[in-house]
């Protein structure tokens, strides 16, 4: 099940704590405070916290920040879900595009995202602590 998260929400310290590769402690309230573009959507397993998805929403263009399933749950298309739920999300409020940055080393996730129609648009060179990354996009309005 996929639910929005906004500030104050009980979820928030789970989400952290079960993705301290991506977020810091009180990192989404202040992002809730400072960004008034951000959105948060997590996807719930029997009430537990197993991935989340992070975008702006910039005018006319989304940007994605973050999409993080935790290993064990991966392989059982959480990911997907919760990209498909932005563009889903994105193409109501006819957005033109979404854009993101991937490390050229994350296979799956360039996977994914070509899966859904992102176009490599541009490389990043040492993006990464000196990897490349890669700007995908998708168009939204053609």
């Amino acid at each position: 099940m996929i639910e929005k998260i906004e500030a104050g929400n009980s979820k928030i310290l789970e989400i952290e704590k079960s993705f301290p590769q991506f977020l810091l402690k009180n990192q989404i309230q202040k992002d809730f405070i400072d960004n008034p573009f951000t959105q948060y959507y997590i996807y719930l397993k029997e009430d537990k916290v197993v991935g989340f998805i992070n975008y702006d929403i910039l005018y006319e263009r989304s940007e994605l920040i973050y999409i993080a399933v935790l290993e064990e749950h991966q392989k059982e298309g959480i990911g997907s879900k919760l990209l498909s739920y932005m563009i889903d999300d994105c193409e109501k409020q006819q957005l033109e595009n979404i854009t993101l940055e991937v490390s050229v080393e994350n296979q799956k996730a360039i996977g994914l995202y070509q899966k859904f129609g992102f176009k490599k648009v541009a490389t990043r060179k040492k993006y990464y602590q000196g990897i490349d990354g890669i700007l995908m996009e998708k168009e939204l309005i053609e």
